[in-house]
């Protein structure tokens, strides 16, 4: 039986499809089965970030009219053989799919999976409620700003009216150094504030976009620490979390918290 997990974040932008990425990348590389579906029907680009795009021939729409079996709509990772993509569908689609339709859906993929991650759509319209009706626990993105963290926070209320089991935050594109100067919220006042369980801390890292091999073999050690102490945190309970700004500390941090700021 599969983890059903929806990752939403209330505001857009805040990374929150590159996190639902590389979260099932990592599990996937600790031999989890592992299917990420993108519920932002008619906006959908989970297939991009995964470098997906071209190899997506159905859709969930396709599978719910039966135009395929749910095999065929199903693209396997390249890189991560135990990581799968379930497409929503297209433009304008979102008006012919129910909730009780896509749960039939997540049903079968129940007895495959270990883990099913569902992107959902910013915002906390229809379709954050079709997401989030879908899953039993859930992952709430935000950044380290007040716009962000307002979000957070009025989608974890909204959350308590679902049957969500679980509820964790993940801190995403935190800064150390501007942390470690109080210039940005300090990861444990979020929680004080968002008063839910820690999930991780992800450090900002342009090289976290794509879900191919460079993410584990070449993306910086500290952001690649991050997605799997996250990765940990979601499989056993933990609340370990990732110090963004242990290398800006003594002298040699302050001459690299220069270095940053003046690229």
């Amino acid at each position: 039986m599969a983890r059903t997990i929806v990752l939403t974040s209330g505001k857009g932008g805040v990374g929150k499809t590159t996190v639902t990425a590389n979260l099932g990348m990592h599990l996937a590389n600790k031999n989890y089965r592992v299917c990420l579906i993108d519920m932002d029907i008619g906006l959908n680009n989970l297939d991009v970030v995964m470098n997906m795009e071209d190899r997506v021939m159905y859709s969930m729409l396709d599978v719910i009219e039966h135009k395929c079996r749910l095999k065929e709509a199903l693209v396997q990772d390249d890189t991560y053989p135990l990581l799968y993509l379930l497409s929503s569908g297209g433009l304008n689609q979102n008006l012919t799919i129910t909730i009780s339709q896509i749960k039939e859906v997540i049903g079968e993929l129940n007895k495959t999976f270990d883990y099913i991650l569902i992107d959902c759509p910013a915002g906390i319209d229809a379709g954050f409620k079709r997401a989030v009706s879908l899953a039993e626990e859930a992952i709430i993105v935000t950044t380290p700003h007040l716009s962000s963290l307002r979000d957070a926070d009025k989608v974890i209320t909204i959350l308590t009216s679902y049957n969500i089991s679980s509820k964790r935050f993940v801190i995403n594109r935190a800064r150390g150094d501007l942390i470690k100067d109080k210039l940005m919220f300090d990861v444990y006042d979020i929680g004080k504030t968002l008063n839910i369980e820690f999930g991780g801390v992800i450090p900002e890292d342009d090289k976290v976009i794509t879900n191919t091999s460079a993410n584990i073999t070449n993306m910086k050690v500290a952001v690649n620490r991050a997605f799997d102490i996250l990765a940990d945190n979601i499989i056993t309970g933990s609340k370990k979390l990732f110090d963004c700004t242990y290398k800006y500390r003594g002298l040699l941090g302050s001459i690299k918290k220069l270095i940053k700021r003046s690229v």
